[in-house]
């Protein structure tokens, strides 16, 4: 049941439509000294971001956000700090991708295909260091193992520095969130003359009732000119109309 929601989660963000606030390439550029906070720090890191996730409300943490099995199960209601240290010094790659999917869950937001090309590779590299240690311990060769080594420095190097610009690329978002930017964006309301007449009032009819094709507006003549009906009792027709000998003889009626 777990792993179906999951699925349906994971179905349901492909459909976002909005986008990191600065992506993966570009958050050393966007915030520097965070990003090599986030590298030597990585753990610390990760707490602050969390936190500041759940808008420094601890009641609402969860184990992994509630991503995982655990979740839910490790007694956070009861010291939800203390789990949450142990979450991110023991289970540090999936605090980090917490964080993430509880961001990209609030806010809509997408993995574009170079973010997903950079993670991606990250998993590949450190899968591939694996195989090759494995391959190094059967097989006992020296230049295999010196090869998986320097395999897995690399993998390390690329998941170190991945982790950090995804942590600088969290911050980032938050920062926007949270307004220091700039004050977010409100929608002002558009002026009289621009909104919609559909919505407006429309006077009742007065004297005539509205006539198709006469090019007049519904309702005229308007109630100002204090005429109750058209043509006024007692007046029509005026006096010598019609004149005398009209119509013609012959003329037919």
């Amino acid at each position: 049941m777990a792993s179906q929601a999951s699925l349906e989660k994971m179905q349901l963000r492909q459909s976002y439509r909005n986008v990191w606030h600065t992506d993966l390439m570009s958050t050393i550029q966007a915030d520097f000294p965070y990003c090599c906070l986030s590298l030597w720090c990585g753990p610390c890191v990760s707490y602050m971001l969390r936190k500041r996730a759940l808008y420094n409300d601890m009641s609402r943490y969860v184990c992994c956000a509630g991503y995982l099995p655990c979740s839910g199960k490790c007694g956070e209601s009861h010291c939800p700090e203390l789990c949450l240290c142990t979450e991110v010094f023991l289970c540090f790659g999936n605090s980090v991708a917490s964080t993430r999917f509880m961001l990209q869950d609030e806010f809509n937001i997408q993995t574009t295909q170079c973010d997903n090309c950079i993670i991606g590779f990250m998993f590949c590299l450190q899968q591939l260091a694996c195989i090759f240690s494995i391959v190094a311990c059967i097989v006992g060769s020296d230049e295999l193992r010196e090869a998986s080594q320097i395999l897995n420095c690399l993998s390390d190097f690329v998941y170190c520095t991945v982790c950090a610009c995804m942590q600088t690329q969290h911050k980032v978002e938050m920062d926007k969130r949270d307004g220091k930017f700039g004050p977010p964006a409100v929608m002002a309301v558009p002026p009289v003359q621009q909104m919609s007449r559909i919505d407006q009032h429309v006077p009742p009819p007065v004297g005539y009732a509205p006539q198709s094709g006469y090019g007049q507006p519904y309702g005229y003549p308007p109630q100002a000119y204090g005429q109750p009906a058209y043509p006024p009792a007692g007046a029509y027709p005026p006096s010598g109309y019609p004149p005398a000998g009209y119509p013609p003889s012959g003329y037919p009626k």
